[in-house]
């Protein structure tokens, strides 16, 4: 296992910061990689800077380093998405495309893919959304996801590639801010509470959505890639669930910590965007398969944002 070498692309992301420090913890060699330059602890180890759309310059740090795994967190998100959806196309298609091919012609043996909730639609049904369902995503992240997780069993099916996925609720991090998502209300109203004491959310106040605290997304991450390859039976996405509330829901649990908060409710666009996603995630799959289990509700989660933001 230490002697693979892991390459992380989109590495200065939400998740790509937490996941690259995890993984250093793991293997010798984790090369974090992104068109941005590292800054803070990820800069403490190796660094390239890439661009996923640029297939040789991907086959190039590929053999540069020798690497085994890739974990491809490179993507264009949701509200970002919705307002460039033809450069979301690009992104999140062709770079998948190329983090494919270089997989399968530079033989490597495990690949990461992020899926996300947003691969379902207004049609699905909503509490406890099950594994196998109608998919018919209105966003072009969720299109671009919801075909991107197609590829990934392609790819499984037709050339042996070992790829896994999982579809992430929204995540909630205090180390690295969110990054154009529909979920990022569930981020800022922790850094807005601890600096000012207020803070007016964009979606409203009963909008239930999955949502999941980093430290578990990244054990959850880490799990399913470490798994015995023939417990993974599902080659698409694993759905995969740890929390699901309303922003009033978080706004009460701050209260009890920050008493004199407040908040107020502006929906914009990305109220329609939530409001076809589902509330829950039945995750049952993920739990048999691989063990999966969250560690963090609600309650602990907002003490040890508190105590960090």
């Amino acid at each position: 296992m230490e002697s693979d070498t892991v390459l992380v692309t989109g590495a200065c992301g939400q998740i790509g910061t937490e996941l690259v420090l995890a993984l250093r913890k793991i293997y010798k060699n984790v090369i974090a990689s992104d068109l941005k330059d590292a800054s803070g602890e990820l800069a403490e180890g190796p660094f390239e800077r890439l661009d996923v759309l640029h297939k040789p310059g991907l086959h190039d740090v590929v053999r540069k380093h020798k690497v085994t795994q890739i974990y491809h967190l490179a993507a264009i998100l949701s509200a970002t998405g919705e307002k460039n959806p033809e450069f979301a196309w690009r992104v999140n298609m062709k770079g998948l495309r190329n983090i494919l091919d270089v997989s399968v012609e530079d033989g490597l043996s495990k690949v990461f893919y992020p899926s996300t909730i947003a691969v379902f639609g207004p049609t699905t049904p909503r509490v406890h959304t099950p594994q196998y369902t109608v998919m018919e995503p209105n966003t072009i992240y969720g299109i671009s996801k919801q075909a991107g997780e197609r590829w990934a069993d392609y790819y499984f099916q037709k050339k042996g590639l070992d790829i896994r996925s999982i579809r992430y609720p929204g995540l909630i991090s205090y180390k690295t801010k969110a990054g154009g998502g529909t979920t990022d209300y569930a981020v800022d109203i922790y850094f807005e509470a601890k600096e000012k004491k207020q803070y007016e959310c964009f979606l409203k106040e009963n909008t239930v959505l999955p949502m999941m605290y980093m430290p578990d997304a990244i054990r959850g991450t880490i799990s399913l890639m470490e798994a015995p390859a023939e417990q993974i039976r599902i080659r698409s996405s694993y759905n995969f669930a740890g929390m699901s509330f309303a922003p009033k829901d978080v706004a009460a649990e701050i209260v009890r910590h920050i008493p004199d908060f407040q908040v107020t409710y502006q929906p914009d666009f990305r109220q329609q965007i939530a409001e076809s996603w589902p509330e829950s995630i039945d995750d049952s799959y993920a739990r048999q398969d691989w063990g999966w289990q969250p560690e963090y509700d609600l309650a602990r989660m907002t003490a040890d944002m508190l105590a960090h933001v």
